[in-house]
């Protein structure tokens, strides 16, 4: 029992460096543009967050059940997972890089899965869940995030090439609020959703190992026969992931929205509006996507479109190692600290 309450505490962790840290997917753009200043984009990204984690669960159905064999976790397994991703967080966080928080709790997960099942890969969903749900959107979202980016934007160039800048300017000044809280929202949808999986499991794992069997009447709501998202667990998740949102990412937002390229209020409604649409429908389905990679490739289709020359590719190369080296690093720790426990 004081395990899993230490696993919810990880959790919560987790979930508000998840808010600060992606803090950056919604706002950067809108903060560079200077459409909204740094309060304010901080604040309507925290809302819609909140709104889009309270909607759904396809999402977290994926990350608690669909990866990794349930039979095998335990409170432990889950415990090395969020310890894992919540190390890549902050080191990533800390250098400015703008890595995947969902690819963090993946790679931990299944390396502290992986572990506890004495090194059986059997025990990772390959052929129904990591391969279809993970592996292939990695590699296709980026790719969907830049091309729609710029085709987006080269759309754009065409609609409105008769305007004056000042009018452009004016109009999208207004528009990039609306797709700058699509992208807060959308981002809620499948983020926040993660952490809620990951609590479930624990639940799940938890009701089926006894752990909950003689608990008093008021704590008769953790018992979870059947693997479903509780509400409670929706709106701890929810409002952890808002509040992390409204603490900032600054060292992120300097990244995405002023190192690699130099955005205007129109850059920023192609790159929000092609991210969040890939975001929202891959929510749907209840594929765990990266938000980073989707909005951070969507800004360099965007600028590419602008000018080829005007992406700072030195800023992007240092961006993708980052996405290569999330899954193996954090598969690792995972591994690691899941071994470590295991020979207490």
């Amino acid at each position: 029992m004081i395990t899993f309450f230490v696993v919810v505490f990880a959790a919560i962790v987790f979930e508000y460096s998840n808010g600060f840290h992606d803090a950056a997917n919604a706002i950067a753009t809108v903060v560079s543009t200077k459409v909204l200043t740094p309060r304010q984009a901080i604040a309507m990204a925290a809302i819609f967050n909140l709104t889009g984690a309270l909607l759904g669960g396809a999402v977290a159905s994926t990350i608690g059940k669909g990866l990794v064999d349930t039979d095998v976790v335990n409170m432990a397994t889950v415990l090395c997972a969020l310890i894992a991703a919540f190390a890549w967080n902050i080191t990533t966080w800390w250098v400015g890089l703008p890595s995947s928080s969902s690819h963090a709790l993946i790679g931990g997960l299944c390396g502290a899965a992986l572990a506890t099942a004495r090194g059986n890969w059997l025990v990772l969903k390959w052929n129904t869940g990591l391969w279809p749900k993970v592996v292939v959107p990695m590699i296709t979202s980026p790719l969907a995030g830049f091309f729609l980016g710029a085709l987006v934007m080269f759309a754009l160039f065409a609609l409105f090439h008769r305007f004056t800048p000042g009018a452009v300017h004016s109009v999208f000044g207004k528009l990039q609020i609306f797709s700058a809280a699509w992208m807060a929202h959308s981002h809620g949808t499948n983020d926040a959703q993660k952490t809620m999986g990951i609590i479930t499991l624990a639940l799940f794992t938890g009701t089926k190992a006894g752990s909950f069997g003689h608990l008093p009447g008021w704590l008769t709501f953790l018992q979870t026969p059947a693997f479903a998202i509780p509400a409670w667990v929706k709106i701890l998740c929810a409002i952890t992931m808002a509040a992390g949102t409204a603490a900032g990412g600054w060292r992120i937002i300097r990244t995405l929205g002023h190192k690699m390229v130099k955005l205007q209020p129109v850059h920023g409604f192609a790159a929000e509006t092609s991210a969040a649409l890939i975001i929202q429908t891959a929510s749907v389905y209840g594929i765990p996507l990266s938000t980073t990679h989707v909005i951070s490739t969507s800004i360099m289709g965007v600028g590419a479109a602008k000018r080829f020359s005007g992406v700072k590719w030195t800023v992007v190369e240092r961006i993708i190692w980052a996405w290569i080296l999330t899954l193996p690093a954090t598969g690792l720790i995972g591994f690691i600290l899941a071994r470590a426990v295991a020979a207490l």
